[in-house]
């Protein structure tokens, strides 16, 4: 039995964001150990979805090692390109990652807004092209700390998370993940409290937009300075069913004990 807040059945994912570390082989060797880590806790899938995001050179080799030995592992890309095909050098189409078997996508993550200047428009035109190819897309979206003090917690992310979902069928497949820009990499996460209350605003706004299913089916993670000690505060909360993690992500024994945060929680 999945281990969720009393009234969610949301299984909770757990995603590993690798972004700009390890090459093809190092990228099989901390597969095999992350397996060999969660088999050894007796992690059960069940109680938690296990999913990584490599670099785009890694893919080939983490989708052939988890068809091989028969991973339960999911993983996905930390990118698409909004575009399926022709002269757009560089960008890689949603078509080529379903391709390698990619369950989930990226879209909109802070670095991607921040270092890329990609605008709403072009995290909605991803979204969709993820959508398109049959991809989940993991929408992320957060605030600065300068848009926190001038706007208040969950304004900034609301306003993204509309933006990116415009124009969906209400039966779309995707994820949301809050990432406070100002806890990414910090060492100071949000609270739970925090967490949880734009969780929530995030949750009524996809029922706005999409409706009272879409709200209740689709899974809403924290990222930002997550650890296996802070991790059971999170998934206390009634909307919070996940997290993205960084840097953690790339150490197994790390990563695996944020996975088994069902064994801490103690619902």
């Amino acid at each position: 039995m999945a281990a969720v807040t009393p009234g969610r059945t949301r299984v909770p994912l757990i995603a590993g964001n690798w972004k700009l570390n390890l090459d093809h082989l190092q990228a099989i060797a901390l597969v095999q150990k992350l397996d060999w880590t969660l088999k050894d806790g007796k992690h059960d899938y069940a109680d938690a979805e296990v999913a990584i995001f490599p670099p785009f050179t890694d893919l080939r080799s983490v989708q052939t090692i988890v068809a091989a030995d028969k991973l339960k592992l999911a993983y996905g890309a930390q990118d698409l390109s909004q575009h399926d095909s022709g002269a757009y050098t560089g960008e890689i189409s949603g078509a080529f990652l379903a391709k390698l078997d990619c369950r989930y996508v990226l879209v909109g993550h802070s670095e991607r807004r921040t270092l890329h200047n990609e605008t709403d428009e072009v995290v909605q035109a991803k979204t969709a092209a993820a959508v398109r190819h049959d991809l989940v897309p993991v929408i992320c979206i957060g605030e600065t700390a300068e848009d926190l003090e001038e706007h208040g917690p969950s304004a900034v992310p609301v306003a993204q998370l509309k933006a990116a979902i415009d124009g969906l069928a209400p039966d779309a497949d995707i994820v949301v993940a809050y990432e406070p820009v100002w806890a990414i990499g910090s060492g100071q996460a949000a609270t739970p409290d925090q967490a949880q209350q734009v969780a929530a605003a995030l949750r009524s706004t996809l029922a706005e937009v999409l409706g009272d299913e879409a709200a209740q089916r689709t899974r809403i993670l924290y990222g930002g300075s997550v650890k296996a000690s802070n991790i059971a505060g999170f998934m206390r909360e009634p909307d919070v069913d996940g997290a993205l993690v960084g840097g953690a992500s790339l150490l197994a024994d790390e990563f695996a004990g944020i996975a088994r945060f069902s064994q801490h929680v103690g619902l």
